[in-house]
């Protein structure tokens, strides 16, 4: 039996919530706490300053959250802004509570 680890399309921005990122992990508390310390500093992120988590979803096989992470990545602003607004409206910072 093969065992298939699960994983997360998260959302990063800043502090104005002027860039969206998109991205996917199997490890999400790890990976933001890679953006939020420029673990990559020639990253986009790191670059525009994408430290803030508004937005992520798990998927229960990686494989479905790199497919969504395609189809996320490819639509408008407008949709990546209703997902956080319907999951985040006031668009807090949601690593801290990865941690709990």
């Amino acid at each position: 039996m093969i065992f298939q680890k699960g994983g997360c399309v998260y959302i990063m921005t800043n502090k104005l919530n002027k860039v969206l990122y998109v991205g996917v992990s199997s490890e999400l508390p790890s990976r933001v706490w890679d953006h939020k310390n420029k673990t990559y500093p020639k990253s986009f992120t790191a670059k525009y300053n994408c430290d803030k988590l508004v937005y992520y979803l798990f998927y229960p096989h990686i494989e479905e959250a790199i497919a969504a992470e395609k189809t996320l990545k490819g639509s408008s602003r407008k949709h990546k802004q209703q997902l956080v607004n319907a999951l985040n409206p006031e668009w807090k910072d949601l690593y801290e509570s990865l941690l709990e």
